[in-house]
């Protein structure tokens, strides 16, 4: 069955429709249960395998007839294969088995235990060790305060000198809290650590306990703010204080804030790259290396990307908030398109490349040492609610394991408190929305190359224009599908060809979805590279600016792998939205394309690519 013919419509990651045959009990089809193809369930492919064996893991009380009053219920913590086979049956309604009730087969991620923290991290290349475990309490169901005061988050370089003072004196009084109050920077700094650096498992398994690379990202980063905030405001006894939020992504806001760069203020941090001071332009395309742009040059390529990003590549939940994270899922299935960038540019190219591991803000393990990272984190928020504004099916997700899914945060009064993602999608009720600012992006369309370079369109033949049939022989010359290399390394730059069994215009419903499938990088690496659809005569000098640009997928490093190899090692999905490029270039009735892979970052473990192919959302 190709990936194509099943496809999963809606902002609930549910929904699944088939452009093929469906299943039925009468058909001996029905016996060929769905095997996971991977160790979890992609939302968007699932594939027809062979009928299981005896000794199949579907769980015995599943195979049971409906009328069977003995079985036992699904344990509270079945093992992620079991419940992915559960939700697969109970889904497509085999013959002989019992519609389960779907509050038995949720699986929403819960918190750590934080009795069970391993400790301590070593971030590697010589950096001290550090701890960061929480304290440990028992948490309790946290309530949003009646009537909140409803503030606004301004740009961080439109503040107020009152509010300077207030913001400063704020961070001043943090940091002097004492070392054991759970409210204290350097417990805040260690929140973030611990969740991002596996200090944790998830309950009763050995699978690390992430908040990164999957769609939780959003939802605990708005949470930690709010908590954040909520100190920061109950230290200097006002309720209306809001944070700022760092607009790099607009020329009036593109350079680090004045109001961080004081060396005698609370809200410096010496951990910052010299040569990213202002003015330089923030570059969210960056690749490790000086951008020779001038400040103009540079927020037109700024405005491109963040084009690229926010309206072009994220034109469902999936694609902006990456792959979905149950309970007993492996850690890190795939990050959305702005997790990627410009999120994790803007850490980098933020930190200090002279540290160990670019501290602070350039390391997952130590980014939140740097007030900045929670203005910068304000912006990332931001564009949540901005990307919602746009429209489609730009959308929340509905799915009730996203919705019920918890995370636990000490707030205000010391108290360690558990919030559910499903409370937090109106800012408005967290007593917060942002002011309104001017997003130059949102019509930054890239512009196409000159002739002599330019990409051409195949017919649907797959016969190009005759004054072009040079170039098209070309970019086409030698090309193979990617699952047919020999090598799956991404030792330099490398193009393949991708065959098309489904069209899909980009004005249709359905999205189509550039799939690079088992990326596995080393996770405390800083890892780029950049996709691009028929790129001829590539030299690795292409920017974001270009229509050919398809997107990137970019790793800060995740340091702290309790020193095992196998914990050192991300193996995630790379998706790209991909259906307004085919349209800017003109290829969308194409029977093939080229893509080609880009890497711009230097590392000592090879990078490897699993599979490119396609899927239709």
């Amino acid at each position: 069955m190709e990936s194509s013919t099943l496809r999963f419509s809606g902002s609930s990651y549910g929904g699944l429709q088939s452009s093929s045959q469906p299943f039925l009990s009468s058909s001996p089809q029905w016996k060929q249960l769905l095997l996971l193809p991977t160790p979890r369930l992609s939302p968007y492919q699932l594939r027809c395998r062979s009928a299981p064996p005896s000794s199949s893991p579907l769980p015995g009380h599943a195979l049971a007839s409906s009328s069977s009053s003995a079985s036992p219920p699904p344990p509270d913590h079945l093992s992620h294969l079991d419940r992915r086979h559960l939700l697969l049956a109970s889904t497509l309604g085999f013959a002989g088995l019992p519609l389960l009730d779907p509050a038995a087969l949720a699986a929403p991620v819960t918190p750590p235990d934080l009795r069970q923290c391993s400790t301590p991290i070593d971030p590697g290349n010589g950096a001290a060790s550090v701890d960061c475990c929480l304290p440990v309490a028992t948490a309790s169901t946290y309530t949003l305060p009646a009537n909140l005061p409803l503030r606004v988050r301004r740009p961080a370089h439109l503040v107020s000198s009152e509010y300077k003072a207030k913001y400063i004196k704020a961070y001043k009084l943090l940091r002097e809290l004492p070392d054991d109050d759970p409210r204290q920077y350097t417990q805040q700094v260690k929140l973030h650590c611990a969740l991002c650096d596996a200090a944790y498992d998830e309950n009763g398994t050995s699978i690390e306990y992430q908040v990164h690379n999957s769609w939780l990202f959003f939802p605990w980063h708005r949470w930690y703010l709010y908590f954040h905030e909520r100190i920061l405001g109950s230290l200097i006894n006002d309720d209306t204080f809001r944070l700022p939020f760092w607009n790099w992504d607009d020329a009036a806001g593109n350079t680090l804030p004045p109001l961080y760069i004081n060396s005698q203020s609370s809200l410096y941090d010496s951990n910052r790259n010299p040569a990213h001071q202002p003015p330089t332009v923030v570059d969210l395309n960056y690749n490790f290396t000086e951008s020779t742009l001038s400040a103009a040059a540079q927020q037109k390529a700024n405005n491109t990307l963040m084009y690229r990003q926010m309206v072009t590549n994220s034109k469902t939940p999936s694609l902006f908030f990456g792959e979905t994270l149950r309970q007993g899922d492996a850690a890190s299935p795939g990050a959305g398109t702005i997790e990627n960038v410009p999120h994790g540019t803007v850490h980098v190219w933020t930190g200090n490349p002279s540290n160990p591991n670019d501290e602070d803000m350039g390391a997952l393990y130590s980014a939140s040492r740097d007030p900045i990272f929670y203005a910068h984190h304000s912006n990332i928020d931001r564009l949540w609610e901005v990307w919602k504004g746009l429209g489609g099916r730009r959308k929340d997700i509905t799915d009730s394991d996203w919705l019920n899914t918890t995370f636990d945060f000490f707030d205000e009064k010391s108290q360690l408190v558990r919030v559910k993602i499903g409370d937090a999608l109106d800012t408005t009720k967290l007593g917060y929305k942002y002011e309104e600012v001017t997003n130059p992006w949102l019509t930054a369309t890239p512009s196409r190359r000159s002739r002599a370079t330019a990409t051409t369109s195949f017919g649907p033949a797959g016969v190009p224009a005759t004054a072009m049939a040079g170039l098209s022989e070309k970019i086409k010359k030698g090309l193979q599908e990617f699952k047919q290399r020999k090598s799956k390394k991404l030792d330099g730059v490398v193009s393949a060809l991708v065959n098309r069994s489904k069209k899909v215009k980009a004005a249709d419903f359905e999205e189509e979805i550039l799939v690079l499938k088992g990326v596995e990088i080393a996770s405390d690496e800083n890892v780029k590279f950049d996709v691009y659809i028929n790129l001829s005569d590539t030299e690795g000098k292409e920017g974001c600016d270009i229509s050919e640009y398809a997107g990137s997928f970019f790793n800060v490093p995740h340091l702290g792998m309790k020193m095992g190899d196998a914990k050192r090692v991300r193996k995630s999905n790379f998706k790209l939205g991909i259906g307004d490029v085919l349209n800017e270039l003109g290829i969308e009735d194409d029977d093939s394309f080229s893509v080609t892979i880009v890497p711009r970052s230097t590392n000592k473990v090879g990078i490897s690519i699993q599979d490119v192919l396609l899927e239709y959302e």
